[in-house]
């Protein structure tokens, strides 16, 4: 349980940043695109941006999460299965070859 410890701080750091960033960004976007009145398109764009980011870098935790616990996993060897020997003597008589099974 430790080994998620400091992945799920990251996120958490993550997350917090994009949040600080993406209120950040809206308030100077606003600030120098405020004649044109594109500052929604551009805040929506942005936050878009950033949520993706942080969705992909949750995603590539999350795998390399996975890919460490398949790491972890013995693997069992395949069960042992008895085989019989055959009980079929095979002589060969002069260029014939005979077989006598029980």
């Amino acid at each position: 349980m430790s080994a998620l410890q400091p992945s799920t701080i990251f996120t958490s750091a993550m997350l917090a940043t994009a949040m600080l960033v993406g209120a950040c960004l809206p308030a100077s976007a606003q600030a120098l695109d405020s004649a044109t009145g594109n500052n929604a398109l551009i805040r929506q764009n942005d936050l878009q941006i950033l949520q993706n980011r942080v969705q992909r870098q949750q995603y590539q935790q999350q795998q390399q999460q996975y890919r460490a616990q398949d790491r972890q996993i013995i693997r069992q060897a395949p069960p042992v299965v008895q085989q019989l020997k055959p009980s079929c003597q095979t002589q060969i008589i002069g260029t014939t070859a005979v077989s006598n099974c029980r």
